[in-house]
């Protein structure tokens, strides 16, 4: 499945859309290593709070007015994860531990986009967009890590709960993206094209 591009589809509102929560990711570092008072750390909460909303927006928007495109499919996980990393690395200056569940994110996504090169290699084959997991797997995280951002002065036994909670979405989510390269390996090795769960 060859990647499909149109100089258009950079001007596609979903897609800048992505492009707008991409710029937030800096935004969002800079107001909380900056913060000093609750105040401050509310408003870098705002500032993730956006980065969903328009995560929710250019979803709707992208299958509601059949504005899919291949580069979305591609911008749109990746600005999630940027946010994603950019709360976890923030965090761990500040929380114990928590630099443990940045480095797991970082090597599941990089563990999956490993996987997702050798699909596309070996079977031809890619995911089309995000699955209902990954999706969980995000908000749960979102909600996680907003709890933390804009309360820095929280309990450390809730905090480490809530990590607890963030490690087990994501290695949930990690199992099942595994598991679905993997039946696409073997749908290509047994010439069976029809099943759809991709």
């Amino acid at each position: 499945m060859k990647f499909k591009f149109e100089v258009k589809d950079l001007f596609k509102l979903p897609n800048i859309l992505c492009y707008i929560r991409i710029a937030l990711v800096p935004l969002f570092v800079y107001l909380y290593f900056t913060a000093e008072e609750p105040v401050d750390y509310y408003v870098a909460t705002l500032v993730v709070m956006l980065s969903g909303i328009t995560d929710f927006l250019d979803g709707q928007i992208a299958r509601r007015c059949n504005m899919i495109t291949d580069l979305g499919k591609i911008i749109d996980p990746a600005a999630d994860k940027l946010m994603q990393l950019a709360m976890l690395v923030t965090l761990a200056i500040n929380i114990p531990y928590m630099c443990i569940l940045a480095v797991y994110l970082i090597v599941k996504e990089v563990v999956m986009a490993l996987m997702g090169l050798v699909v596309m290699k070996r079977a031809n084959r890619r995911l089309d967009g995000a699955k209902w997991y990954g999706k969980v797997c995000t908000a749960v995280l979102y909600v996680c890590m907003l709890a933390l951002v804009a309360f820095p002065h929280m309990q450390v036994n809730l905090q480490y709960v809530i990590m607890i909670v963030c490690a087990a979405v994501l290695t949930f989510a990690f199992i099942m993206y595994i598991r679905i390269y993997i039946i696409m390996l073997k749908d290509n090795h047994y010439g069976n094209d029809e099943r759809k769960l991709y």
